[in-house]
């Protein structure tokens, strides 16, 4: 500022010097340096105004920002404490749901362990039962002897489910004489209330079954279906030739065949549809465990029905027994009724004796004012009351009598 004061003194001067020259020029100089100088003026005032305006607008900037920090932290505060009381239950529940969520996961690891464990020992098992399955396939395929020995265990299980005791119901393996000089001896002899006799016989007929069932070719499979139904067709031939009840007393003239499996019977009907008439033709009976179920609670029920009649009997015979007993009893009952009446009359003519013949003569002693020891002669009762006579019993032989 100073500056521009000394720059425009010395113009002036220099103005001045040249007055001569021209004074509208100087005239035009001082007009240009006096508006320069205020246009410097007002600049400088501008810059002051605006670095004031600058110092306060920071200063109350800063003073705005410090109080609005302060007061959104005092209003985080309160509302960190407003939201944190709010949410207090939600996060308690958030709590015991995490602690229920954890021991379900636990049990659900414990079980799914379990169950791991579990399905490996049922795999084992599955594994094993397959293992044993084919062994036994192979021995009943390759040894006949196994296969009617499974065979008869099967009707023998069929037999014991219905109800019926082996040695009180049924007998196995019973030997009978043929009349030729050989031997008989059907796999089971059913006993029948009546002393009748049902045969049975268990035949199994499984290589030729399984050959059929493992076939890939269809050809193939009527083929081996055929010759399942040709031994089945060969076992009723030799069952029926065999004539058990030529054997056995009161036993009907058939033989009942237990086939141990429905599907080895349905296969061969299957094939050969006659196959049940054939069987009845020659006094065979096919029978597989459904319709041997029948037959046997029929017959377990003919036996309770025969035990319920034996106990029918003996309940009659000792009721029969009871009543002469009872009459026998009754008899001896009157008898000693009528001793009650004659010992009665007795005792009433002793007493009546005794006050007539032999009181009378006591009496006179204590008129003779003889010593007695303060002692009296009692006064003797008279029986009156007689025996009460039986008479329903008397009555129920008349009655029973006018029944029959």
């Amino acid at each position: 500022m100073a500056h521009l004061r000394g720059g425009l003194a010395a113009s002036q001067r220099v103005l001045r010097i040249g007055d001569e020259g021209g004074l509208g020029v100087w005239r035009v100089l001082q007009s240009v340096l006096s508006q320069t100088v205020n246009a410097l003026v007002a600049l400088q005032l501008t810059a002051q105004f605006r670095e004031v305006g600058q110092a306060m607008l920071g200063e109350a900037q800063k003073a705005f920002l410090e109080r609005a920090d302060q007061r959104f932290r005092q209003s985080e505060e309160s509302a960190g404490q407003s939201l944190k009381s709010l949410l207090q239950p939600v996060h308690e529940r958030l709590a015991r749901y995490e602690e229920a969520v954890g021991k379900v996961e636990a049990e659900r690891r414990d079980a799914f362990g379990l169950l791991h464990g579990q399905i490996a020992a049922m795999r084992e098992g599955t594994e094993r039962v397959s293992s044993e399955a084919a062994k036994l396939v192979n021995a009943l395929r390759n040894a006949p002897k196994a296969r009617g020995r499974w065979g008869e265990q099967q009707l023998r299980n069929v037999l014991e489910s219905c109800g019926l005791s082996e040695h009180a119901d049924f007998q196995t393996e019973v030997s009978v004489a043929d009349g030729d000089g050989g031997r008989l001896r059907p796999d089971v002899v059913v006993k029948v209330p009546g002393g009748q006799s049902l045969v049975i016989d268990a035949k199994v007929s499984l290589n030729a079954y399984q050959d059929a069932f493992g076939a890939v070719d269809e050809g193939e499979k009527a083929a081996h279906l055929a010759a399942h139904a040709a031994a089945m067709k060969a076992h009723v031939n030799t069952l029926g030739a065999k004539a058990y009840w030529n054997q056995f007393d009161d036993t009907p003239d058939y033989v009942v065949m237990f086939v141990p499996g429905e599907h080895f019977l349905a296969a061969a009907l299957d094939h050969d549809a006659d196959l049940w008439d054939y069987a009845f033709e020659r006094k065979v009976l096919l029978a597989t465990p459904t319709n041997l179920i029948a037959i046997a609670r029929t017959v377990a029920a003919v036996w309770r029905q025969e035990k319920l009649a034996g106990q029918a009997r003996e309940i009659a015979a000792l009721g029969k027994e009871l009543y002469a007993r009872m009459s026998v009893m009754g008899t001896h009952i009157a008898r000693v009724g009528r001793n009650l009446d004659q010992a009665t009359g007795a005792y009433n003519a002793f007493v009546g004796s005794f006050e007539s013949q032999v009181l009378t003569q006591a009496k006179r002693f204590e008129a003779l004012d003889v010593e007695t020891g303060g002692k009296e002669i009692p006064t003797l009762p008279v029986a009156e009351q007689a025996a009460r006579p039986l008479a329903k019993l008397a009555a129920a032989p008349s009655a029973v009598n006018d029944g029959e």
